[in-house]
């Protein structure tokens, strides 16, 4: 685990604690009761139920644990406090890609209010990372898995948070 702070929101931090709340009671105890109920079943080693049921409980735990993990790293910011002339956490952002010669717009957001099909991207995503700081007329390379993304941007303004 790193020491990164993790930017977000007070409504996706919000959002992330009752995701947390939610996993560590419901859904733990359901689960407890599906391993505890496939242990009666018998003989254990061949068991599908009860590995099955394990297997699930130890997904569950990872996730319990990857959501402590962001809260406990998480920084509030109030976006209506970031700078409006360069893109930081909480902006909307219009580039123009010089590549594909098309328009996209970016909203970057914390964890929790992420949705890429709608544009909203983590502010720590390689693209939220390589816009951070930039001002309108700008260009930017930014490397992602699949290569070298080159943006210029196009105008800067708050995102609907």
């Amino acid at each position: 685990m790193t020491d990164d702070r993790i930017p977000m929101t007070r409504e996706g931090y919000d959002k992330l604690k009752a995701e947390l709340e939610r996993l560590r009671g419901v859904e733990m105890m359901e689960i407890t009761k599906r391993v505890a109920t496939a242990r009666e079943m018998g003989d254990l080693s061949e068991n599908a139920e009860y590995h099955a049921a394990r297997e699930d409980q130890g997904m569950l735990q990872a996730r319990v644990n990857d959501l402590s993990d962001r809260l406990s790293r998480a920084v509030i910011i109030d976006p209506s406090k970031m700078p409006k002339d360069v893109v930081s956490f909480g902006s909307k952002v219009r580039v123009k890609d010089l590549d594909e010669d098309e328009e996209e717009t970016y909203e970057l957001v914390g964890p929790g209010q992420e949705n890429p099909d709608k544009g909203r991207i983590l502010s720590t995503s390689p693209i939220g990372q390589g816009l951070m700081g930039k001002k309108k007329g700008e260009t930017v390379k930014i490397q992602v898995p699949r290569g070298e993304l080159r943006f210029k941007v196009l105008e800067i303004s708050a995102a609907n948070l």
